[in-house]
């Protein structure tokens, strides 16, 4: 099958599954049922987009595509920021707190941390994929070493409002940030759209990409904090989602015949929805809300990931 009808039937799958969710079990109260679900499907669409476009930008970058901005510790610094909050002010402090407050504090250290990472893998040479591998695996199990250490001194109740943050939920999405989100994701896709063109050459590798003329380091420091804005949006909107980047990219590149970065981005998209809404259904009207998205995700996309590894080590 072409491309393009591959991404038309992903398209009706995933405007199927939205018109589904929206009105199953709607009982005629449609001003009541209504407004929330579209705001749980625009939280899910934008968190599907935001998830699938950094993963396959960062993948491209790192020329591999068994990682995912997760594992550079983008997640777990989130979670270290909500939980010093909670342990220095108190957890009065973090629900008194202007939601789009918290989402900029946090936007603007993983914008930083993105730019710390920046001149310590990209500025060095030699070999950056096991460089950023070990400092990934550094940073995020630091952060999140001093999340839980913080996290065991906390008061219980206190716990309680961290342990919220601690999981992502499609059950109760940060609604109140959706507005400044999608603003903020537009203008991403906007300013960052002169770069995107290049990822075609990035892909090839950085000799290459140099050779042809692309501003390597330039666009590598660019793109890079578009990824950090991008999971800091789906961050914020849901919580920390490990695996289901790496799941989507990958079913999208088995699934289009070629590796250019317009129809693959797109896919992974479709894909991403596809998996979000098609998953939250089977949760709510399947398992009836007996277990989360995240957690189905994360374990598909566990096992996803140790069969790369181990098909990855045999080739």
């Amino acid at each position: 099958m072409h491309d393009k009808w591959k991404l038309v039937a992903l398209a009706i799958v995933a405007t199927g599954l939205i018109a589904v969710f929206m009105t199953i079990d709607g009982s005629g109260n449609w001003d009541y049922v209504l407004p929330r679900r579209a705001k749980k499907i625009l939280a899910m669409i934008l968190t599907g987009l935001a998830i699938a476009l950094s993963t396959v930008v960062f993948q491209t970058m790192t020329n591999n595509k068994i990682l995912t901005p997760s594992l550079i510790g983008l997640d777990s610094l989130y979670l270290l920021l909500q939980t010093a909050i909670v342990f220095v002010y108190g957890s009065t402090v973090l629900t008194a707190m202007s939601k789009n407050l918290q989402f900029a504090v946090a936007i603007g250290l993983m914008v930083l941390f993105a730019g710390l990472l920046y001149k310590l893998l990209f500025r060095r040479e030699g070999n950056h994929l096991y460089y950023l591998l070990l400092v990934g695996i550094i940073c995020g199990t630091f952060f999140s070493s001093v999340s839980s250490f913080l996290q065991m001194l906390l008061d219980p109740n206190e716990f309680m409002v961290v342990q919220d943050k601690m999981f992502a939920s499609f059950n109760n999405v940060n609604t109140d940030i959706l507005i400044l989100s999608i603003a903020l994701v537009l203008l991403v896709v906007v300013y960052f759209y002169r770069d995107f063109k290049y990822l075609d050459v990035l892909a090839l590798g950085k000799e290459h990409a140099v050779n042809l003329g692309v501003p390597y380091d330039r666009i590598t420091k660019r793109l890079l904090v578009a990824v950090a804005l991008l999971v800091a949006v789906s961050t914020a909107l849901v919580g920390p989602i490990t695996f289901l980047g790496l799941l989507i990219s990958n079913i999208a590149y088995r699934m289009m015949s070629t590796f250019r970065h317009k129809i693959v981005i797109v896919s992974s998209i479709l894909i991403s929805i596809v998996a979000l809404v098609g998953g939250q259904l089977i949760v709510e009207r399947v398992f009836t809300f007996s277990t989360n998205l995240s957690v189905i995700l994360n374990f598909v996309g566990g096992i996803y990931f140790l069969y790369l590894l181990l098909k990855e080590s045999k080739s």
